[in-house]
């Protein structure tokens, strides 16, 4: 009998012990907290994380994916992911139609390597169509901006000019760099009519004017590569989600182009610099723009 009893024993199955709850409802553990023993707040368990952890994940049919969140296109006003904002891309053009050097570019070179708490890069694009936009989406991909600020050549104006809109049209006067020329064609097929700049364009003029630089607001980006591009790049960020926001700035000739040219206007590489790192640091730290007239009559 003692040994049947022991056998017993031995294979008795363990009580369960039922957890108790302490205020908050949690399990409470058994062990005795120390006096005077500091905890840092970030191994702290509040009620609130536990509520989270213990949430069912959403079951999904069998044989169906759970369906993709759609993604709003950038919008002014919308403050750029934490982990993207600590890049600006900006983009020149190289030289074209038969001109040695394009200040776009040039001007690129020269700003400084931090803009606003920016970093810069930098990129040179080919003048042609369809290789411009792949550079620059390219680019986004490998440094995931908060901006993107294109910079091209517009010969005969007078100002900085920030863009406002890009057409899906492209209407090539002259071929470009590739001998590529398109007539009537647009940039993305069944792509929207027009994209909007989404950089606060008359905050960036009203501050470009404030560090003595002459600017205006656009409302024409042409029909040539610089249309192509900017379109191009707007319809990428807003296609794919992106939170960058992107416009375009158009540039005159600078001095050093008309030294044999009469009639035509100039700007010095040092003022288009100037004008361009304060609109840059204006986009940066406006989300709404301004309301500052600034239309055309013609």
């Amino acid at each position: 009998p003692p040994a049947k009893a022991m056998l017993r024993r031995r294979h008795k199955a363990p009580r369960p012990v039922a957890p108790r709850e302490g205020a908050q409802g949690l399990a409470r553990s058994r062990r005795r907290a120390r006096p005077g023993t500091q905890v840092p707040p970030e191994l702290l368990v509040t009620p609130e994380a536990l509520g989270r952890a213990r949430k069912p994940a959403q079951e999904v049919p069998r044989g169906k994916a759970p369906a993709a969140r759609e993604k709003a296109p950038p919008a002014l006003g919308k403050r750029p992911a934490r982990g993207a904002a600590s890049v600006v891309l900006v983009t020149g053009f190289e030289p074209f139609g038969g001109d040695a050097r394009n200040p776009s570019w040039e001007a690129c070179q020269r700003l400084p390597n931090e803009i606003a708490g920016l970093r810069v890069e930098r990129v040179r694009i080919p003048c042609e169509f369809g290789r411009a936009i792949d550079a620059v989406t390219e680019a986004i991909e490998r440094h995931r901006p908060a901006l993107v600020v294109c910079l091209g050549l517009a010969t005969g104006r007078t100002h900085l000019s920030v863009e406002r809109v890009a057409i899906n049209v492209d209407d090539a006067r002259i071929a470009d760099n590739a001998g590529a020329q398109p007539v009537d064609e647009p940039v993305v097929a069944g792509g929207p009519p027009a994209y909007f700049a989404t950089l606060p364009v008359k905050a960036m003029v009203a501050a470009m004017r404030a560090a003595g630089v002459p600017a205006e607001a656009s409302n024409s980006a042409g029909t040539y590569v610089c249309n192509h591009l900017m379109y191009g790049v707007l319809h990428f960020l807003a296609a794919g989600g992106h939170k960058a926001r992107a416009g375009f700035i158009h540039v005159p000739a600078s001095e050093e182009m008309v030294l044999d040219k009469r009639g035509v206007p100039s700007m010095a590489l040092a003022t288009m610099v100037r004008g361009i790192e304060a609109a840059i640091a204006a986009a940066r730290s406006t989300l709404r723009d301004v309301k500052l007239a600034g239309g055309t009559l013609d």
